[in-house]
């Protein structure tokens, strides 16, 4: 399909709506709603009492992402950037925040730690998600292990899936065809394909969900070299909830999901090759919630078996892995002033591992997860304060109890001043957390790639913050924070024989963000800017770390039906490691520089009839030519259509 076909079909679609959805009217009604942020204390809080700057990523934002991976929305926040969200979809992403590395960040969907520790940083894979089924994220930034637990040393991403509609039936399905193209190859044919269906609604007391996706991508090679094949990425979700609603005071309901994606990928930096990648997560769990005046007592739990296939490719291994875990949790208000949270969570992990050892030809395991394994059980506490006089605290603790470190305590400290005007309000806020981060299973005990080191030591951390946030008329918000975070055991790894270790040094950074809001022209005019310094010369480990961020977006509501939208993100330039190119006396890999790049999007929508949306999206206008990773390709201009039908 060429690029006139393409284009033609969209503006066909598009301009079909400027006819139809003229005989569709519908009442609107704009309400302004008081912002409330949840993740700093697990309390439904105003966001001017928060002693933090919390980025809430809403349902109507996600709902303007369609088609658009999770890394690719999380990666628009300040002081966030996901290297590998530009590339290949199937490229491993890392989640680098404040110049922290993927173990250092805690993932939680719908209330439960999800994590995998059969990988090296223990970390979750965000290309299990699928953008469609989620409701809204909320990014914590900050050391926040008193209430989240180990490795929440530099953010916490709270992900919140969507819920079943008050109906007793209600469906929707939405369906995205795009182009998936490098910048040399601009013959716009489509190659990725993006669906969702979901039923669900509410039966008297019981509640319901079901609800499966599923992509396909291809056309693209993983490597940036000539003539190289491209690397197909396929996966599907499968999610069902069942709730039931015993009384106002004990509800509960029962999840399960099953997450799978399968990956082509190439041999290395600018090789070619024929390699394939299979992951799996299957997943399920509970949550049971018991209210009473003033409070209420919760419990979440989750168990997840994941799976990772690397058998057919040029590192022939498997990896197996098991977690369970549980958070359970009082929280009591005093008089809508002072807030407690009371609980205690804890993690059960294992994995094991089958490759081919030296001198064999056969997989044999080498792993056994009946050594492979460890258990965590955290007690934790935390107060929340409000005063009538602007003062706001949000203090707690949490003793970490780890079956092979043993304990640990971790505290945080947080007060702000709101000082009110009018619909204004001008918050001064300050923190001081410590964070504590065990190695990962795989860091421990891996043999596959001869990393793991069973002497390593955990890794501690301390985070100071300092910011003000201004706020007018509800319509503009405008924030300046600032934040220093020491290491101590950092975990990394030799560039030579790629074994992991503590780093003898502390390791720091420090740097601010700065973002920016504001709604005009009757709310018609959007505006969202966001600015990070990070400073890298202080940062011992700064691979892939760009010194300044910025993304800007404007937004204008053409019409009660049509929304339009254009965004740019800005990275300067970063490290990376040629691993092809060693020293001929150091033998270390040689150190090169990735260029600076500026990407261009453009996004529009129009509710064509009252249950039919469509969209149309180019993602890098300008085609910008740039490498995330060196040596592996990039997505030049691309374009996207697509529609949602709800019943």
């Amino acid at each position: 399909m060429n690029k006139k076909v393409f284009f033609r079909a969209a503006f066909l679609v598009l301009g079909s709506s400027a006819v139809f959805g003229q005989e569709i009217q519908e009442d609107e009604k704009v309400n302004a709603l008081e912002e409330v942020v949840i993740s700093d204390s697990k309390f439904n809080l105003k966001r001017e009492q928060s002693g933090k700057v919390i980025t809430k990523i809403t349902s109507e934002e996600l709902k303007r992402s369609q088609g658009e991976s999770v890394a690719t929305v999380l990666t628009r926040t300040s002081g966030l950037f996901i290297n590998g969200n530009g590339s290949a979809p199937g490229q491993d992403l890392g989640v680098y925040v404040r110049g922290g590395r993927n173990r250092q960040v805690v993932i939680r969907v719908d209330g439960v730690t999800v994590s995998d520790p059969s990988t090296s940083a223990g970390d979750f894979d965000l290309r299990l998600l699928s953008v469609n089924q989620i409701e809204s994220i909320e990014i914590l930034k900050g050391a926040s292990s008193t209430l989240y637990g180990s490795g929440a040393a530099t953010a916490v991403i709270n992900i919140t899936t969507k819920t079943e509609s008050k109906d007793k039936i209600a469906a929707s399905f939405q369906s995205s065809i795009g182009t998936n193209q490098s910048q040399e190859d601009q013959d716009y044919d489509i190659n990725d394909f993006v669906n969702l269906a979901s039923v669900n609604g509410t039966l008297g007391k019981v509640s319901y969900l079901a609800s499966f996706g599923n992509q396909f991508s291809d056309g693209i090679s993983a490597a940036e070299t000539e003539a190289a094949e491209p690397d197909a990425f396929s996966k599907f979700n499968v999610y069902a909830k069942v709730g039931y609603q015993w009384s106002d005071n004990f509800r509960f309901h029962f999840f399960g999901n099953l997450d799978q994606y399968k990956n082509d990928f190439d041999t290395g930096a600018g090789v070619d090759g024929n390699n394939e990648f299979e992951s799996q997560q299957l997943r399920a769990g509970s949550f049971w919630e018991v209210t009473y005046p003033n409070g209420s007592f919760t419990v979440t739990n989750s168990y997840a078996s994941l799976e990772r296939d690397l058998t057919r490719s040029s590192f022939p291994s498997a990896y197996k892995s098991n977690v369970f875990t549980f958070d359970a949790y009082n929280k009591y208000t005093f008089n809508n002033k002072f807030y407690t949270v009371i609980g205690a969570n804890g993690s059960y992990s294992d994995f094991s591992l089958q490759n081919i050892p030296f001198g064999n030809v056969d997989l044999e395991e080498t792993i056994n997860d009946n050594v492979a394994e460890f258990d965590i059980i955290d007690p934790y506490v935390n107060f929340v304060y409000v005063s009538d006089f602007g003062l706001n605290i949000n203090a707690g603790g949490r003793l970490n109890v780890h079956s092979a470190y043993g304990n640990q305590m971790v505290y945080n400290i947080n007060p702000s001043y709101t000082y009110t005007f009018g619909n204004n309000y001008i918050k001064g806020l300050a923190s001081y957390s410590t964070a504590y981060i065990t190695p990962s299973l795989f860091q421990l005990y891996d043999t596959a790639f001869f990393t793991g080191n069973p002497d390593l030591e955990p890794e501690e951390s301390r985070t100071i913050e300092g910011g003000i946030e201004l706020s007018h008329e509800k319509r503009a918000t405008v924030s300046v924070v600032y934040f220093n975070r020491t290491s101590e055991n950092f975990i990394t790894f030799d560039p030579n024989t790629f074994v992991n270790f503590n780093s003898p040094n502390d390791i720091k950074v420090d740097g601010v963000e700065v973002e920016l809001s504001a709604k005009m022209v009757d709310d018609k005019l959007s505006f969202k800017g966001n600015y990070t310094y990070t400073n890298i010369d202080k940062l011992d480990d700064n691979i892939r770390i760009p010194e300044h961020m910025i993304n800007a977006s404007i937004g204008y509501q053409l019409t009660k039906k049509t929304y339009t939208s254009v965004s740019y993100q800005y990275n300067t330039e970063r490290a990376d490691t040629d691993f092809s190119n060693f020293d001929p006396v150091t033998f270390e890999p040689a150190a090169v520089t990735l260029d600076s790049f500026g990407l261009l999007d453009f996004y529009i929508s129009h509710q064509l009839m009252k249950r039919l949306s469509i969209y149309a999206a180019m993602n890098n206008i300008t085609n910008e030519d740039y490498q995330e990773i060196f040596g592996f390709s990039t997505k030049g201009r691309n374009a996207r259509i697509g529609f949602n039908l709800q019943f």
